[in-house]
């Protein structure tokens, strides 16, 4: 067993043999996936919510026709990191709670899958908002 293998990570976080490529792929596939979001914010009239929304349903959708999470095999963190990660893990989540639970999982399940990301967010906002002064615009 490789000393990176653990079996209660998930496989996208374990290491692969060790190989520093795999740290190369993760930062290129991330990065592009960032580059393309900045090209569309700089020469579209889209605004950044739009962004965000267009790259979580576009997650979610990648990964219902099953072609996001090869991308994930490949890149790991790289493609779970940016938001349509964040779709990914929606969809996975909502895919296992189905199996489970039946109908009812598709309204648990993206929740579940997600609440650890969703609470830190929200612990480091509100952290955020009492360590600096808002400003209006």
């Amino acid at each position: 067993a490789n000393p990176g293998d653990c079996p209660s990570r998930p496989s996208y976080i374990r290491v692969k043999g060790g190989r520093s490529l795999d740290y190369l792929w993760a930062f290129i596939v991330g990065g592009l996936i960032c580059v393309v979001a900045e090209l569309l914010l700089c020469y579209t009239k889209l605004t950044a919510a739009r962004i965000l929304t267009i790259y979580v349903v576009a997650g979610v959708f990648l990964t219902a026709i099953g072609l996001y999470k090869p991308l994930v095999d490949f890149a790991g963190c790289g493609a779970t990191t940016p938001l349509t990660g964040f779709g990914y893990a929606l969809a996975e989540g909502v895919k296992k709670a189905v199996d489970e639970r039946g109908i009812f999982g598709a309204l648990t399940g993206g929740l579940t899958a997600t609440s650890g990301g969703i609470a830190a967010a929200l612990t480091f906002a509100f952290l955020a908002a009492l360590a600096f002064k808002g400003k209006p615009k």
